[in-house]
């Protein structure tokens, strides 16, 4: 781990998340966000391994997806489990931490110490609720910009992430070129497809009808929309697995019994998977940070904010890229990553794509999948050799 985070006005700070350095930002100094809001003060809960070099060349920052933080590679403090990528960061793995300098921040909006609506509102002096403005990607980028600049890190060897994580992947490489030497987005996409906004509204509209929603207020209120996160969660896992996966682990087996019951219990034991996936869910998420989140990944399209050319988004891009997909991933089609390489290639920029074969659907950017590790730890190595690090 490093050393306790610095604040802008040099006193030491305080974590706001369970075991996790803290970086703020006070006024007069503020964050301008894509929808015009200006936020101040600002929390950037973040967790780093390794060790920087020298000259400052060995930084990797890890960008989590949707439901991720920054505890990605220690023991998580609030679920007690594994960081959720201890498959690629660590001694040895492909984010060698004898190597490199690792960073992961919890994300602008998120819910274990960076500043979200469950924060406190210092013009209230209650938490925010819907009064916290509207986070897009390139909102969340600008504020891990900000953490970079605070560590004196100007330039990063890498920045990685699958998912929403990818996507932070792509808006750091669009908005800050010359920042980032090498990037690799794993199952993502340039823009969210309406399909995918559908299903977050649905998860979202989950939440909201849950009467202890409060209208966003259940903090202030003592209430907490507990069943609506837990359905809109069993709606999203869905759509991290693919049918082969879920036939292979579930099939239509039932549930610790024999005979069906004729209820609505869970007999078969995909349901009661959900059911478990909805409630370890909420005991570590904040309900309106769910909407944040999906919001932001639902606004994002960086076509659109480069003249309606994906490809005017990486010209003349110098940043080496390694895109990956998997064939099972219907969240996050390859025709998705395809069409990002197109633009990419149409940009003038360095960039190389792998197509992973196998069936465990998009969430298999976080499991144990060989080729994935190999083609990380390829892309990498040879970065490494390019950007002259031992």
């Amino acid at each position: 781990m490093g050393d306790a985070a610095i604040l802008a006005n040099g006193a030491l700070s305080q974590s706001t998340a369970p075991d996790s350095l803290t970086f703020r930002i006070s006024p007069p100094a503020a964050l301008v966000m894509d929808s015009g809001a200006t936020l101040s003060p600002l929390t950037i809960a973040y967790q780093t391994y390794g060790a920087l070099n020298a000259a400052r060349s060995n930084a990797l920052l890890v960008c989590h997806a949707l439901s991720g933080d920054q505890h990605v590679a220690n023991l998580h403090p609030v679920t007690g489990r594994a960081g959720w990528w201890e498959t690629m960061v660590g001694p040895g793995l492909p984010f060698d931490t004898d190597r490199f300098f690792v960073i992961c921040s919890n994300v602008l909006g998120g819910c274990m110490g960076t500043t979200g609506p469950a924060s406190i509102n210092p013009e209230t002096g209650n938490p925010f609720g819907l009064d916290f403005p509207i986070v897009t990607v390139a909102d969340m980028v600008r504020a891990q910009a900000l953490l970079l600049d605070h560590l004196g890190i100007e330039t990063l060897f890498c920045v990685a992430g699958g998912s929403m994580g990818g996507m932070q992947v792509l808006q750091w490489a669009a908005s800050y070129p010359t920042r980032v030497f090498a990037a690799l987005p794993i199952a993502t996409s340039a823009r969210h497809s309406s399909q995918n906004i559908a299903f977050h509204e649905v998860g979202r509209q989950a939440v909201m009808a849950d009467p202890d929603w409060r209208g966003g207020r259940y903090l202030i209120e003592g209430a907490r929309p507990s069943k609506g996160l837990a359905v809109a969660r069993m709606a999203a896992h869905i759509t991290y697995l693919s049918d082969s996966a879920l036939h292979r682990r579930f099939g239509r087996n039932l549930q610790d019994r024999s005979a069906r019951t004729f209820s609505f219990d869970a007999d078969f034991q995909v349901e009661s998977y959900l059911r478990h996936q909805g409630a370890i869910f909420v005991e570590r998420f904040d309900p309106n940070s769910y909407l944040y989140m999906t919001r932001a990944m639902d606004y994002f399209d960086l076509a659109a904010d480069y003249g309606g050319s994906l490809a005017n988004a990486f010209k003349g891009s110098r940043t080496r890229f390694c895109v990956v997909s998997f064939t099972s991933d219907w969240l996050f089609p390859t025709s998705d990553s395809r069409a990002l390489v197109r633009a990419l290639n149409a940009g003038g920029a360095s960039v190389s794509f792998v197509e992973i074969e196998t069936d465990r659907g998009h969430d298999a950017f976080l499991l144990d999948v060989p080729e994935l590790i190999e083609t990380t730890r390829g892309f990498i190595d040879a970065a490494a050799r390019a950007r002259g690090i031992s």
